[in-house]
């Protein structure tokens, strides 16, 4: 795959998880552990998982379609219009220098997106003149609505 496009697709789809990792990074590991008396053994089966909410389904749906409309079309303004924070024009515009060094590209979603509560994952599948590549764009729903961390 053409380099400049894998490094923007790096860039979008690493921003959320640096931040996942992060997190990760700064839980306290030494810890002492903390005496627990075994779990009561459980007279029901355990219930499934809630199902996905419809409208965030829909949602998350849309924010991905979006994500690959805005790769396919180069148009980092619409990318960070996405985005969970505003992204500023300085990004915004090493963005588009990637997009438009990549040449032309074709994107789709390689599955349906991955909902798990308030958190989603999009695989995005693009095809450019270097080659293909799989990038998964983690997702979450703030202050009511689903955007791309980062």
């Amino acid at each position: 795959m053409n380099r400049p496009i894998a490094a923007g697709l790096v860039l979008l789809g690493g921003a959320g998880a640096g931040v996942v990792l992060g997190l990760l990074l700064v839980a306290p590991s030494d810890s002492p552990p903390v005496a627990t008396s075994p779990p009561a053994p459980s007279t029901r089966p355990s219930a499934p998982p809630p199902a996905p909410d419809e409208a965030d389904t829909a949602a998350v749906a849309v924010l991905a379609q979006a994500i690959v409309d805005a790769i396919t079309r180069h148009d980092s303004a619409a990318f960070g219009k996405l985005t969970c924070r505003p992204q500023t024009a300085e990004a915004l515009a090493g963005l588009q220098r990637t997009w438009d060094a990549a040449g032309p590209v074709t994107a789709r979603l390689a599955a349906p997106p991955e909902l798990r509560g308030e958190s989603a994952t999009a695989k995005v599948h693009v095809e450019a003149a270097g080659g293909t590549k799989d990038t998964p764009f983690p997702l979450r729903k703030e202050n009511g609505r689903w955007c791309v961390p980062g």
